[in-house]
């Protein structure tokens, strides 16, 4: 079996060991499994146009690697295929490869890869704007710009700068009001935190049973100050987030989200952060694209 890997050559774990080294150390863990691998190191700006090559030569599997964000930066891509395409997960928090079954050492990740399946998944749309797994307003929005500055500050060291923006999120997130159309619902709330899912997840791991429910699940973070996000971040880390009376969860195939002053707010995408204004109108792409997955598929 032949791979070609489009790696995000500014990914953190590129970036600590060195890409010559890095490169090496992945063909080798292919090499491991029996299979050949062609390497394609590329700036951020270059990967969808190289993942696009790839997936264009029928004779090998294309690979994308990099972080949440970095696979959001080429669903345009993913959605045109038209095959699957395999994800080596090489961001900080890594929703998406967790969820597909691919996290752990490269070497697992690679293992796990190739005796992957074929799965389908949903795709959330907001106005003009993909996402595969998470979109959020207030505390989201916040956490992923703070994860930004902490990484230039601590390069390498993921962990602990995580760990930073994540406390430096907590401190400084000011609540929003917020208009909430979702499953037939028409509220207005008072929020810390609004977050939008492509389906649901559950637990500590944020695991999807299924990649294509055709579902959204809104999660509301009640406004309570520093307690109630402090309390919630650690109901997160318990697995037990689900059960926290500072949360409140609906469910729809379509949501629109308004802030009520009407101004331009930090949106987050997978990690991504843009400045949004008007309303935000949530709709999903059912089964948009196929993603090689070491997961139990449906028979």
């Amino acid at each position: 079996m032949r791979y070609t890997v489009v790696v995000n050559a500014r990914a953190g774990t590129v970036l600590q060991a060195g890409t010559a080294a890095f490169a090496a150390r992945l063909q080798a863990a292919f090499a491991a499994r029996g299979a050949q691998a062609e390497v394609r190191l590329v700036p951020p700006r270059d990967v969808a146009g190289a993942l696009a090559l790839a997936v264009a030569d029928g004779d090998a599997v294309p690979v994308v690697a990099g972080g949440d964000g970095t696979i959001n930066g080429v669903l345009p891509v993913l959605i045109r295929a038209g095959r699957p395409v395999g994800i080596l997960p090489l961001g900080t928090v890594n929703v998406l490869g967790r969820d597909l079954g691919l996290y752990g050492p490269l070497e697992r990740q690679v293992a796990a890869l190739c005796d992957g399946e074929p799965v389908a998944m949903d795709v959330g749309r907001v106005n003009d704007r993909l996402f595969h797994s998470l979109s959020g307003l207030g505390f989201f929005s916040l956490m992923a710009r703070e994860r930004e500055s902490a990484r230039r500050r601590i390069p390498f060291s993921r962990g602990a700068a995580f760990a930073l923006a994540a406390a430096r999120s907590i401190l400084f997130t000011r609540s929003i009001a917020v208009e909430i159309g979702v499953g037939g619902n028409n509220l207005v709330v008072e929020a810390d935190a609004v977050l939008i899912t492509v389906n649901r997840f559950d637990g500590a791991e944020w695991r999807r049973e299924a990649l294509d429910g055709g579902v959204f699940e809104v999660h509301v973070l009640n406004a309570g100050g520093l307690y109630s996000r402090s309390k919630a971040a650690l109901s997160v880390v318990s697995g037990g987030w689900r059960a926290s009376g500072n949360l409140a969860s609906f469910r729809g195939d379509a949501v629109v989200l308004q802030r009520r002053d009407k101004r331009r707010g930090h949106v987050t995408f997978d990690g991504e952060v843009e400045r949004k204004a008007g309303p935000l109108s949530y709709s999903l792409l059912p089964r948009a694209f196929r993603v090689i997955a070491a997961r139990a598929t449906k028979p």
